[in-house]
């Protein structure tokens, strides 16, 4: 008889697969995440419990983990990123599986009403898309929002302090301030910063005057309609008659001490020259 290539099974999915070389296991298409999905935050197996026996939040991986599932008592599962194939049901004939349809808009009003009928029929139920850190954690914010009463900043610092690796995108974040507006008719601007976005700023009134980051008017030292400075003398001004920084002055202005006669004390009549 032939021996089997590999002795030990997947301990995840149970089938036989180098699941530590990254295969993809050919039954149900189980596989390790690729070191791009995860991040500095300890990965766990387990999903990250949001509502004590009930709901539950998590990735791919931890929805491929059926036996651990199973021991949390999960039995239904929502997959927000079910049209993505790398992110398929595995468990049919072990879970009940609700997918949502893969689109940019999250339809939060389709994942609340299949989480509210879990909640009648006390089905614990986990909510999870491939990494578990934008998606699958805005559904369970809007879900708190509109089952508990509580605000866009309160429900996302419920869901972060359980749930470390959760990373909201900022349309994402968008849609569910969107939703809140839905719900109470108002949004909380003042929780952007909690979400690392910057909180949208008051309209720019600058009542006619140029802003800080306008360009200053470069003077116009090159224009010949501007006289400089340092240009010469015409040359048929006379250095008697030449006034710096004035036109040319009569000699005739009364009462000038600098156009007074000053007697001679010699008697002479003689002029002091110009040089």
């Amino acid at each position: 008889m032939r021996k089997r290539e590999r002795e030990n099974p997947c301990g995840v999915c149970g089938h036989y697969h180098k699941y530590e070389e990254g295969e993809v296991c050919s039954i149900c298409g189980h596989r390790i995440p690729a070191a791009s999905e995860k991040n500095s935050v300890r990965v766990s197996a387990f999903p990250s419990v949001i509502l004590p026996e009930f709901l539950y939040l998590g990735s791919y991986d931890n929805a491929s983990r059926s036996e651990l599932l199973k021991t949390q008592g999960i039995s239904r599962i929502l997959n927000v990123r079910q049209t993505v194939p790398s992110c398929q049901n595995l468990y049919r004939n072990s879970f009940t599986y609700h997918c949502l349809p893969d689109d940019k808009t999250l339809p939060f009003d389709e994942a609340i009403q299949f989480l509210e009928q879990c909640e009648k029929d006390k089905a614990r139920v986990l909510v999870h898309c491939m990494s578990g850190k934008n998606r699958s954690p805005a559904i369970v914010i809007a879900y708190l929002m509109k089952s508990k009463g509580w605000r866009l900043a309160q429900s996302y610092q419920w869901v972060k302090e359980r749930r470390p690796s959760v990373e909201l995108t900022e349309g994402v974040h968008q849609q569910l301030q969107e939703y809140e507006h839905k719900i109470y008719g108002s949004v909380d601007t003042g929780s952007s910063p909690l979400f690392g976005f910057p909180p949208p700023g008051p309209p720019s009134i600058s009542f006619g005057f140029p802003k800080m980051n306008d360009s200053a008017p470069i003077p116009a030292f090159s224009s010949p309609a501007v006289t400089s400075l340092l240009a010469q003398a015409p040359p048929d001004i006379s250095p008697t008659n030449f006034t710096f920084g004035a036109g040319q002055t009569q000699n005739s202005v009364l009462g000038s001490p600098f156009n007074a006669n000053v007697p001679n004390p010699t008697g002479s009549d003689t002029q002091m020259d110009g040089s």
